[in-house]
């Protein structure tokens, strides 16, 4: 398997002939070049940033070298890939609100993560590039000078005497290639301490410039609930493109289609021909309120023009089951908040006048405290808790299953089971729906009833006028 990082390539064999050391002492030569330049680079801006500041023009060099982390951490997670081959994720970074150079430079202030960068520079301009260039001193410089010594010895010391580390005198060559050797043997032993500080070091960099796992977990908490939303306003978008080309579309052409057909009806004589006509001119008219049920259930015109409260009066209108609405909302509220209220409205209805044997049903709200926060109850005979459970159980029973699906009319003993299992996967399916705009759904429904809805959905109110 091909080493990740030189911890792995140490444990593995041929570390010495591969090309690990060499990467390690690169790792750590740059480093300390790297920080020697940063080190001068901060005391010359400060410097210079501190003496003109009297005058205000060094206070801008003084705030940018509040960013200095920043061209540092990318150059040392460029470094990192010698010492380890996965990349280091840069951290979260917050978009500007606006183009230019003042919101760019504000959010950066502001944001934790420019100032960890920062730290994170101090610490490689004090501390960590002397460490990087002492342990390149130790086991590489020495262990070559060393083991020169016999080259040494032939040429400056013209074949007589050679300095070993500028320590010792070597006067005989077989004590100068004895150096060589012990050369050899300490630079087999600082390409092994060059990994062990090359490792090291890239794992306290990764410490140092990587993300905090709760930083983590939040930013990717922020980017799916914002990507949730972005899909939740593109389903009601296309919801309503559907609804209007089914309106302006189809429902026109089954319009025109019945107009012909009673035309046609009228000028045919008696016979089988008018009744043929008259045949297809009920179909066209059945066919035309399937298709009005049908773009009312995709998204109802009354919804969008009027409001939730409105379509809400008017499913209670087309309820089996008389239906009490008192719902306080004077505005308008995001659309897509109406859109899963009034969907959970119906389904409720819905599973009131097929399940519940109420006789009366009741549904009342209104927006307090940043909610949205409605009650839907029933006096019929409760139960749907069990129900939720007998759904939750069934195999085949799931989100997609709507509460308000008819039962199994084939008599067998299963059937009232399906039913319920309907019911309660359509229970799980109204959940579903909420809890994707942040909300909440509570059922209280013991056996004998009465039944209670509630649903929380924080939103605020919009500008959007009443059509």
């Amino acid at each position: 398997m091909r080493p990740r990082n030189v911890w792995q390539a140490m444990s593995a064999p041929g570390f010495l002939l591969s090309a690990w050391p060499w990467r390690a002492a690169a790792y750590l030569l740059t480093g300390a070049s790297a920080g020697a330049v940063t080190l001068v680079g901060l005391v010359v801006v400060v410097t210079v940033g501190g003496a003109l500041s009297l005058v205000v023009v060094g206070l801008p060099l003084l705030v940018l070298t509040a960013l200095a982390g920043l061209p540092v951490a990318r150059l040392e997670r460029l470094r990192l890939r010698l010492a380890d081959r996965a990349p280091a994720p840069d951290r979260p970074r917050r978009q500007p609100t606006a183009y230019g150079p003042w919101p760019w430079l504000t959010t950066r202030l502001r944001e934790p993560a420019s100032w960890r960068d920062l730290g994170h520079a101090l610490l490689f301009a004090t501390v960590l590039w002397p460490l990087d260039a002492l342990v390149v001193t130790a086991a590489l410089a020495l262990p070559l000078a060393t083991l020169a010594t016999p080259l040494l010895m032939a040429t400056v010391g013209d074949g007589e005497e050679a300095k070993v580390l500028k320590q010792w005198t070597v006067t005989t060559w077989p004590t100068a290639f004895g150096a060589a050797v012990l050369g050899l043997l300490m630079l087999v032993l600082g390409a092994y301490a060059l990994g062990l500080a090359a490792g090291a070091r890239a794992a306290l960099a990764r410490v140092l410039l990587g993300t905090p796992r709760d930083a983590a977990l939040d930013a990717r908490v922020v980017e799916l609930t914002r990507s949730r939303v972005r899909l939740v306003d593109a389903f009601e978008a296309e919801r309503r493109r559907i609804e209007r080309d089914l309106h302006d579309g189809a429902q026109q052409r089954l319009v025109a289609l019945t107009m012909t057909l009673g035309l046609a009806r009228l000028d045919a004589p008696p016979g089988p021909l008018a009744d043929q006509l008259a045949k297809a001119h009920g179909e066209a008219g059945r066919a035309l309120e399937e298709l009005r049920e049908l773009i009312h259930g995709i998204h109802p015109k009354v919804l969008a023009d009027h409001g939730l409260a409105a379509a809400v009066e008017d499913a209670a209108d087309r309820s089996a089951v008389p239906v009490d609405v008192s719902l306080e909302l004077p505005g308008r509220l995001p659309r897509a908040v109406e859109a899963a209220a009034y969907f959970v409205v119906c389904e409720a209805l819905a599973n009131v006048a097929k399940h519940s044997g109420a006789d009366r049903a009741e549904v009342t709200g209104g927006h307090r405290d940043g909610r949205l926060r409605l009650e839907i109850r029933d006096n019929g005979r409760g139960g749907a808790e069990d129900r939720a459970r007998v759904g939750a159980a069934e195999p085949g029973a799931g989100a997609g299953a709507g509460a308000g699906a008819d039962a199994d009319p084939d008599p067998d003993p299963g059937a009232d089971v399906d039913a319920e299992a309907r019911a309660g996967s359509g229970l799980t399916g109204l959940a579903d729906r909420v809890s994707v705009l942040d909300g909440r759904i509570s059922l209280s429904s013991p056996p004998g009833g009465p039944t209670l809805l509630r649903v929380e959905i924080p939103c605020e109110w919009t500008t959007e006028p009443f059509a």
